[in-house]
């Protein structure tokens, strides 16, 4: 039984609470240690006495051999050793206590969801609870001796109402077939398969329930499985025989060690008169060592009969009394729903103190800096123009966002008209600028404008970056970050030019409407230019170059284009070539996008004699486009030339 003494210590006063403690004998260190400690002076007085009756020649030798062991027994390391086992054995005494299961979690699960008031709802329900707890029950005959005295067969858990004779047969059979195994998982199956037929017969409304029910029954057993593993796994007998033999190897050489010898002094020269009589200290030592090693015998199997083993037959009963109480008597019932004392005040300032408790009425928890006063004239606030820490104070090379503002001004005609480039904002936290920062030798900032580029972009703002732009950057050093933030909102207004789909609705999503059927017809001839599958401009029109190529919206239409380039009504439209020519379309707008992008992307240049030629670089990206475009063009030609009508 264990023993219990927080009562006791629940306040301390004077000199302590655990003076009363120490005078108890029922679960004492006492009653552990009284035998060994008895054996142990035992031999020590025989010894000194045997001292006394011999010869001078004896005496010498008796003298070195206790000389010997005084030296050498300190050799030993007891503490490092005897307090490490100790404290894997604390461990796994805890461990073991919080492994066992209770009933309880079950018990409320199954009885809130299996329904039903009949007999055959109500027999479910206890027969459910009742293999729980007979699984708990096999598996604390199997590791508890307590026990396993009081039900050593299946015939005395059938005589205590935990199992039925049909269900006996079962085990029976089963530990003939399989003999080698414990079968205390045996009763959760049967818990489980009575789950799955009160959802088949609708006293649990949903699977989750039976989900939940399942849930709690498997880790049931799994912490029953995991009582038979420190069952069967121990600490390692190894480490115990260490611990056992520096003990008791410890005070079998010191019974020899503190003799009292004659020409035995302590370190001041006066010699031990004390220990002649009673060895007070090696007493105290062998105490406490032996102490120590007999809590690690107690408690390193807490399922056993000492006195602070676990309860565990108060544990058997009390599971099935409430687990019946639970899932039968308490079964969807509830006292009658009242209105509560603090129902007009909506909560209690204070619940009431008795005579005997009112000296201990406690006070309001308070933070740490409530007694903390910040004085006014500290708590005024400094304003934001005052602040040391200015964002024009900050570095460039270091600070990760800029934001310059530059003006240029453009002359047309007679009016002259200001253009300003407000807040504009650079990331320079890429990984082209920062090797470019730490190439960079020159620390020393340059205003560079870029000259104007005579072939434009038409509606890319990359090409108005390119052309008004006045950057701010260290000499030496190449900056390409102000394309990089404008690469990213070119991109986004790209994508915001681009058509919405429509939202989805219910009737979408449940009822789609049927498909119709698109009518296919045959071309006459394939002859249809290239131009006739190319919106208006096509890779010129990027490029400021004027093109006879139709638009996008006059082929969806299904327009086409006889000789010279003029529409001609007259031919028929192929259904498959207006749908290639779109995907053609969008083929060319990526295109367009890759080199609005390249454009975008190339650095500003920190020194006019490092300045690239940008005439150069527009002209040899126009080519690129005009023989793409040509490419595609003969292509299709040769197609239309040698092909025939397009079987679809």
């Amino acid at each position: 039984m264990t023993i219990t003494y927080t009562a006791q210590v629940a306040t301390c006063k004077g000199f302590g609470c655990f003076l009363k403690l120490l005078f108890r004998w029922r679960g004492s260190i006492y009653k552990l240690v009284w035998l060994d400690l008895t054996c142990f002076l035992f031999l020590y007085y025989s010894l000194n006495i045997t001292y006394k009756f011999l010869n001078p020649d004896e005496k010498r030798i008796f003298e070195a051999i206790v000389k010997y062991c005084h030296v050498y027994t300190n050799q030993i390391p007891l503490s490092f050793v005897l307090g490490f086992y100790v404290s894997i054995v604390m461990n796994r005494w805890w461990g073991q206590y919080t492994s066992i299961p209770w009933p309880d979690p079950i018990a409320v699960f199954v009885s809130t969801n299996i329904h039903g008031q009949d007999e055959r709802g109500r027999v479910m329900r206890r027969t459910v609870m009742r293999y729980v707890c007979l699984c708990l029950t096999m598996v604390f005959t199997n590791i508890s001796p307590r026990v396993k005295k009081r039900f050593p067969t299946l015939d005395h858990l059938i005589e205590a109402g935990l199992l039925n004779e049909n269900e006996k047969s079962i085990m029976d059979d089963l530990n003939e077939k399989f003999p080698r195994h414990s079968k205390h998982w045996l009763p959760i199956v049967w818990a489980a398969s009575i789950i799955t037929r009160a959802r088949k017969e609708g006293r649990i409304r949903d699977d989750f329930a039976v989900k939940t029910i399942i849930d709690e029954l498997n880790k049931f057993r799994g912490q029953c499985g995991l009582l038979i593993s420190y069952d069967t796994i121990s600490v390692p007998l190894v480490y115990t025989q260490v611990v056992t033999l520096a003990i008791y190897s410890y005070f079998v050489t010191s019974i020899l060690g503190q003799q009292w010898v004659e020409n035995k002094k302590i370190e001041e020269g006066v010699y031990n008169i004390v220990d002649n009589y009673f060895p007070i200290f090696t007493t105290l030592e062998f105490f406490f060592y032996m102490g120590w090693l007999k809590v690690a015998e107690q408690l390193i199997n807490p399922f056993g009969e000492d006195d602070d083993d676990f309860e565990v037959n108060w544990m058997v009963d009390r599971n099935l009394q409430v687990s019946y109480l639970i899932v039968d008597e308490m079964h969807h019932e509830h006292p009658e729903l009242l209105k509560d004392q603090y129902w007009d005040e909506v909560f209690p300032t204070q619940l009431p103190y008795t005579v005997a408790s009112v000296q201990n009425k406690e006070q309001e928890p308070q933070p740490s800096t409530t007694n903390i006063e910040v004085k006014k004239k500290q708590a005024e606030v400094i304003p934001v123009s005052q602040s040391t820490n200015r964002l024009e104070d900050m570095d460039d090379n270091t600070s990760g966002i800029h934001f310059s503002a530059t003006r240029h001004r453009t002359t047309s005609g007679s009016s002259n008209s200001m253009h300003s480039i407000a807040g504009t904002m650079s990331r320079v936290n890429t990984v082209a600028s920062a090797l470019k920062r730490f190439l960079s030798r020159d620390e020393s900032r340059t205003n560079v404008t870029t000259p104007e580029a005579p072939t434009k972009l038409p509606g890319s703002a990359s090409s108005a970056s390119l052309t008004h732009r006045q950057i701010s950057h260290p000499a030496g050093s190449v900056r390409i970050t102000d394309q990089v933030i404008e690469e990213v909102d070119e991109q986004m207004t790209i994508t915001s030019t681009k058509g919405h789909e429509p939202r989805p609705n219910v009737q979408s999503i449940f009822q789609p409407p049927p498909e119709v059927p698109v009518e296919y017809t045959r071309s006459v001839s394939n002859n249809i230019p290239m131009e006739a599958m190319l919106p208006k401009g096509g890779v010129d029109a990027l490029l400021g170059v004027p093109s006879s190529v139709p638009s996008h919206k006059d082929v969806d239409q299904g327009d086409s284009r006889g000789e010279g380039g003029e529409l001609d009504y007259n031919l028929p439209v192929d259904e498959f070539e207006l749908l290639k020519a779109k995907r053609e379309q969008e083929r060319l707008e990526r295109q367009q996008e890759l080199l609005a992008r390249t454009i975008s992307t190339q650095p500003a240049i920190p020194h006019p004699e490092q300045q690239l030629d940008t005439d150069l670089l527009l002209e040899n990206l126009h080519t690129l486009a005009a023989d793409m475009t040509a490419e595609q063009q003969q292509q299709q030609q040769d197609k239309s030339a040698g092909g025939g009508d397009t079987q679809l």
